[in-house]
C-alpha cells in the first residue's frame, strides 16, 4: 500500500509542480491539461476556453515517492470552486538538519511560516510553512538513534 498526496491548485498547478520538482529533486513523469481530454458525451461546451491550459493531472516522482496534483475547474466540478487546504499538511521527513533547512527555506519563499524551523524536543530540526501556492508543509528531521 502507498499513500500519495493529491494536491489541488487554483490555476497554478504547473508552476507549483515545477517548483516542487526543483526543491525535492524530482521529475514530472506525467502532465496533461483539460484541453488534452478527449470529447465526452454530455460535456460539450462545458469547458471554458480559459480552462483548457489548466492541468487536469500531474505526477511528480521523487525517488520512490510521488505527489500528484491538478487545477480545480469549477465547470467540471459541479460548480465547486477551489478552496485552500484545511486540516491537513504534507509532512516531509529528511535525514539532516541542513537538508531540512534547505527545503524549509525554499518552501518559505513567498509563503507563510507558521512555525519557524528550529530544534525541538523531538527533532534537531522541525518547522511548518504554507508555501506560496497554498500547500501546508511540515519539515521534520528524523530522530537519530541514541
Amino acid at each position: 500500500m502507498q499513500f500519495i498526496p493529491y494536491l489541488n491548485f487554483n490555476g497554478n498547478c504547473a508552476q507549483a509542480m515545477a517548483f516542487y520538482a526543483k526543491v525535492f529533486g524530482g521529475k514530472i513523469v506525467h502532465q496533461s491539461t483539460f484541453g488534452d481530454m478527449p470529447p465526452m458525451p454530455g460535456m460539450e461546451g462545458q469547458l471554458p476556453e480559459s480552462a483548457k491550459n489548466a492541468l487536469m493531472h500531474a505526477h511528480l516522482q521523487i525517488g520512490a515517492q510521488s505527489i500528484m496534483a491538478s487545477d480545480v475547474v469549477p465547470e467540471l466540478c459541479a460548480g465547486a470552486a477551489y478552496t485552500p487546504p484545511q486540516g491537513i499538511q504534507v509532512s516531509i521527513g529528511v535525514d539532516s538538519v541542513d537538508e531540512g533547512r534547505r527545503i524549509f527555506d525554499a518552501l518559505s519563499e513567498g509563503g507563510k511560516v507558521t512555525m519557524p524551523y528550529e530544534k525541538t524536543f523531538w527533532s534537531e530540526g522541525f518547522g511548518m510553512v504554507t508555501d506560496r501556492f497554498g500547500t501546508p508543509w511540515m519539515v521534520n528531521v528524523a530522530s537519530q538513534p541514541a
